[in-house]
């Protein structure tokens, strides 16, 4: 992905959020960790099921952004039919785990507000 220069950035970077959201930023791209976390080495029409609402298209782009980025392992193996699978490096691993407290914020959020608004 294309970092952004900024003034007064010489790297487009501000600070370590700023980074962090360079590499998971879009609707998709948290919830692709995710589902690399749960279900490793996926192929792609797998992980395209466990991602209802997201196109073939974005589902590529984003594998194709994260692999890039060092999030994601895209192994191909020499069979036929062609099969490729994908999982989380070391560093994807680190930045789900990372990811985690934020999770908990987004559950926690969800049950104030339904207690709020009386729902069960």
């Amino acid at each position: 992905m294309a970092t952004l220069n900024r003034p007064g950035a010489p790297d487009g970077h501000i600070c370590g959020i700023d980074t962090a959201m360079e590499v998971i930023g879009g609707k998709w791209k948290v919830l692709i960790l995710w589902a690399l976390h749960e279900h490793p080495r996926r192929r792609f029409g797998e992980l395209r099921r466990l991602l209802p609402g997201i196109t073939e298209k974005v589902l590529a782009s984003h594998l194709r952004e994260m692999e890039a980025d060092g999030v994601v392992r895209r192994v191909s193996y020499d069979e036929v039919p062609p099969r490729v699978e994908y999982s989380l490096t070391d560093d994807g691993t680190r930045l789900n785990e990372a990811l985690q407290p934020l999770a908990e914020w987004g559950r926690e959020r969800v049950t104030v507000q339904e207690g709020r608004s009386g729902r069960p």
